[in-house]
């Protein structure tokens, strides 16, 4: 049973990091926006039951609850709490679940690959500890030509600030590696 350590405030004002002792995941990203994403998984459909919930996203041991700006923080991370102490902490990784997730790049060519690696390699160095420490993360969605299309989780897929300044950080950052690329949020 995960235990919530601390809450951080996030720079998006609707959203709060939770801090827990033990694992929810291992290395799986898990990122909802609504109710009907979350069916499937039972800590975020009972997250999302709670009024006001309007996004989750967790991995490893930290979870991010953006609301929808009509609650008061105070209450609202006590109701976030029960289900986050009655969720199962993450005992082995799964190998499916690791698979499913790095399936979206198997048409890519091997030259294509290879950028993405190299693209994924600034991503997981520089740009995805900024974001996860303020409650965020990017999924990469996909790589055609010179497109590299991002989708942000957590806190960031509602922050004004995603959209504007980190998506041209980003980009500046990886047109050092690639003078061309466009990066561009789904």
């Amino acid at each position: 049973m995960p235990k919530i350590v601390d809450i951080d405030e996030t720079p998006n004002p609707n959203a709060r990091k939770f801090l827990l002792r033990e694992p929810l995941s291992w290395g799986i990203a898990h990122s909802y926006e609504n109710a009907q994403q979350a069916q499937n998984d039972a800590l975020a459909s009972a997250l999302f039951a709670i009024a006001h919930v309007s996004n989750v996203f967790y991995i490893d041991s930290w979870l991010t609850v953006t609301q929808d700006g009509q609650a008061d923080w105070n209450k609202l991370a006590r109701e976030i709490a029960v289900p986050v102490r009655a969720a199962p902490a993450a005992t082995t990784q799964s190998a499916a679940a690791v698979f499913a997730a790095r399936a979206s790049v198997a048409d890519l060519s091997l030259e294509d690959r290879q950028r993405l690696d190299d693209i994924e390699l600034v991503l997981d160095q520089e740009i995805r500890p900024y974001l996860q420490s303020d409650g965020g993360d990017l999924h990469v969605l996909s790589l055609v030509g010179n497109q590299l299309i991002v989708h942000y989780q957590g806190a960031c897929g509602t922050c004004p600030s995603s959209i504007s300044g980190t998506l041209q950080s980003i980009e500046s950052r990886l047109r050092t590696l690639e003078p061309d690329i466009e990066v561009l949020a789904a």
